[in-house]
């Protein structure tokens, strides 16, 4: 199992960086974007992750000694580097998660490129090394192609397709794809749309893990669990995720590792073709 904590605070769109709108998207307060002006009350949603949520799940991880993956949108750093220094400091694998927290769909491909740049450099800054794994969350067609021609990553995350890794070919270069989720992720977290109590979010991932766990008799299995601080961070879905990672580690044969630890794993034992 493989657990990603999404790290966007301070990258979301906002006029305050020359967006052309305020961000809409993955907070818990239900307000869409203003065009052309800030949204105080949606910036203090993400804030909350930094201020509070991130220390909480941090708390949680190292008292279990689970070692995730920090999805690292570099772009926000800067305005809270406490926590992420924190997690830097508890050994957690620092994973590109782009620049700014945007959809790069329809951003031009030299803009992209150099988004990449800026983001492994900036990581490399903070933990010493550039990373290994890169998540963009919302891709472009450009980005597998521009993170190849970057080089030195050993996987990206940006695919939905499977439940475990595999191998495609880029540019004539072998590169490895550790497929995400959007189900198994507390991006449900909303009336509407999935996971309305911190129950709701520990029945469906302890029945995810519990077929996924059956199914393992047999043959290799992976799931990905995906979280953000601003989210689970809130102590009401926090007792949702305590239950359900006691429950993981309850079983014998699970493995809680990080990308880089799949990747490393899957180059040495099923190598590209």
């Amino acid at each position: 199992m493989q657990i990603g904590l999404n790290y966007e605070a301070g990258s979301e769109r906002s006029p305050l960086h020359g967006d052309d709108t305020s961000e809409g998207l993955l907070a818990d307060v239900g307000l869409p974007g203003v065009p052309g002006m800030r949204s105080m009350l949606l910036e203090s949603s993400f804030e909350f992750g930094s201020r509070r949520g991130a220390w909480r799940l941090l708390r949680i991880f190292e008292e279990r000694d689970i070692k995730i993956s920090f999805f690292t949108s570099v772009y926000g750093l800067a305005f809270s580097p406490e926590p992420v220094q924190a997690f830097a400091e508890a050994g957690h694998e620092f994973v590109g998660h782009c620049w700014r927290w945007i959809d790069y769909q329809h951003v031009p491909e030299d803009e992209e490129r150099e988004h990449i740049k800026l983001a492994i450099d900036g990581i490399k800054d903070i933990v010493g090394r550039p990373p290994v794994g890169w998540m963009s969350g919302r891709p472009s067609p450009n980005t597998r192609k521009l993170l190849i021609e970057h080089g030195g990553l050993l996987y990206d995350r940006d695919a939905l397709n499977d439940e475990l890794p595999y191998w495609v070919e880029v540019g004539g270069k072998s590169h490895l794809v550790i497929p995400y989720s959007y189900e198994t992720n507390d991006n449900r977290s909303d009336l509407h749309a999935g996971f309305a109590t911190s129950e709701h979010f520990f029945q469906y991932m302890k029945d995810t893990f519990d077929v996924l766990y059956a199914e393992g008799a047999d043959e290799p299995k992976m799931m990905s669990l995906g979280l953000h601080d601003r989210l689970t961070g809130r102590p009401g879905r926090a007792a949702g995720l305590i239950r359900f990672l006691d429950y993981v580690q309850s079983h014998d044969k699970v493995w809680i590792c990080t990308g880089e630890d799949i990747a490393r794993h899957w180059i040495e034992n099923h190598p590209a073709p």
